[in-house]
């Protein structure tokens, strides 16, 4: 019986197809075993593994675990010795505060520079024990300057308002003033306070001669009368 060339060609290529495929899947097994060698399957406990790792190494290098509690006591003695060390300081740096305040000096208040007087001065007044003297004036920067000084030699102490401070000039006329450095409230017995009176050189034109009135506040038992200072120029 004579075999058909079509089919002889077909079953040659299949049997080559299979050969190929046969030897391929041997060569890829060959190939993945070798490339598997060495390779092993993982530790299905790695909390273990990692603990006895651990512990190896540790022992290998020699290394000394502590436990908690130790380590709790270290850091609580660490803590305890800080605190110690800061309040030692801190008593220190109150005995060193302590003992430059012994020694620092008391402060005693300013005391009144004797000055040079001018013609006609001082102008004072005085209301039970309290004064009130116009020691001298001057002018600067377009201002009347008065320089004064104020004491109180009574047993009470003695507080004032200095806006119930009245400036008049010779004719009667009611001037505005401010003061600088007068005390609001004189203690019994204090001494001398020197202070300043301001008033504008435009309001005095034609003035001669300025008088100042004050009083105590809230009593206003007291009245201080300064009268008649030349402020001719």
């Amino acid at each position: 019986m004579k075999i058909n060339s079509t089919v002889f060609l077909t079953l040659t290529l299949l049997i080559l197809m299979l050969g190929a495929g046969s030897v391929s899947a041997f060569l890829g097994f060959e190939m993945g075993s070798s490339a598997l060698k060495g390779v092993t399957t993982p530790d299905g406990r790695p909390t273990t593994k990692f603990s006895s790792s651990k512990t190896n190494n540790s022992q290998e290098l020699g290394v000394a675990l502590l436990k908690e509690d130790e380590i709790l006591k270290i850091v609580k003695a660490r803590i305890e010795g800080k605190t110690k060390a800061a309040k030692s300081d801190k008593l220190e740096e109150n005995d060193e505060e302590a003992s430059s305040s012994r020694q620092k000096p008391k402060e005693q208040p300013p005391a009144v520079v004797a000055e040079k007087l001018q013609p006609g001065f001082p102008v004072t007044a005085e209301s039970e024990g309290v004064t009130f003297a116009v020691q001298s004036v001057r002018y600067s920067g377009g201002d009347l300057l008065m320089r004064v000084n104020m004491q109180n030699k009574g047993s009470d102490s003695v507080r004032f308002l200095y806006s119930f401070l009245d400036v008049s000039d010779d004719k009667g006329r009611t001037l505005s003033a401010s003061t600088e450095g007068l005390p609001s409230e004189l203690p019994p017995d204090s001494p001398a306070v020197a202070g300043t009176v301001i008033i504008p050189t435009a309001l005095l034109d034609d003035v001669n001669k300025i008088s100042l009135s004050l009083t105590d506040y809230p009593a206003q038992k007291l009245k201080l009368e300064v009268l008649n200072v030349p402020v001719e120029r």
